[in-house]
């Protein structure tokens, strides 16, 4: 099993350190917890099934997942990662134009909390409701019951960016925000303006719509981590980190 593990490389590991209190001296370096921590996001399964001889224990790995999804450890890691890589791609640090979307995902059969049935989809889950750049790269994500309407939820997406995203000037969006979150919108985020594209009446499957493709694409790239193939968490909370763990390793891959 370890020779079809890919570990994280010295370079990916430079950038990756930049984010996290690496100065104290631990029995289990942190990279190591960063690596089983993916590992985890790639192939799934419970945490007790975290193989000891390749990571440490099972228990350790969690406390550093669910301590850097609290104190903001990920976001930053997140947020440094896709400064690196729209600055590698010869693009300003802060986008200007981003597309919000969601994904509605089945939940896994002991998953009860914050879930409910999403009618148009026909799926009984939950949504990650996510916001991205041009790039495909995740900046903001509200997991959520499958049931709530897009519109209503996604001042919760875009609140967090105000303030940071300073030369955020475009959202695209499909009807289901026109009315509410449009007026939140216009109220909160001066300068902003909500362009609602969605594809032509009539058609069927995938259509890309100009920008928007991204976001699906990002949505596309969730089935080739286990983690993510549905929504086994039990609380919201944890499976938003693992979104921003998959973007994170997407662009560590990139940078490879």
């Amino acid at each position: 099993m370890e020779s079809q593990y890919k570990r994280l490389t010295d370079s990916q590991w430079e950038v990756v350190k930049a984010s996290l209190p690496v100065e104290r001296k631990r029995k289990h370096s942190l990279r190591v917890i960063v690596d089983a921590i993916f590992y985890m996001l790639r192939v799934g399964g419970q945490w007790r099934n975290l193989p000891e001889g390749l990571f440490p224990k099972w228990q350790l790995v969690y406390y550093y997942f669910h301590k850097w999804q609290a104190d903001g450890t990920l976001e930053s890691l997140n947020w440094l990662l896709n400064i690196r890589e729209r600055e590698r791609q010869g693009k300003e640090a802060s986008p200007s134009l981003l597309s919000i979307d969601s994904q509605s995902v089945k939940t896994a059969p002991f998953v009860s909390q914050e879930t409910g049935v999403d009618g148009n989809k026909k799926v009984n889950g939950r949504k990650r409701h996510v916001i991205t750049d041009t790039l495909g790269l995740v900046w903001g994500v509200v997991v959520h019951a499958a049931n709530k309407a897009d519109g209503v939820l996604a001042q919760r997406v875009v609140a967090p960016l105000r303030g940071y995203l300073h030369r955020m000037e475009k959202i695209l969006a499909d009807a289901a925000y026109e009315q509410v979150f449009m007026e939140w919108v216009s109220e909160n985020l001066l300068g902003v303006e909500l362009e609602i594209s969605s594809k032509p009446p009539g058609t069927e499957g995938f259509v890309p719509v100009k920008w928007r493709w991204v976001t699906e694409r990002a949505f596309g790239t969730f089935n080739f981590f286990r983690r993510l193939d549905k929504d086994h968490e039990k609380t919201p909370r944890s499976a938003e980190s693992w979104v921003l763990w998959h973007n994170c390793q997407v662009i560590l891959n990139r940078m490879t």
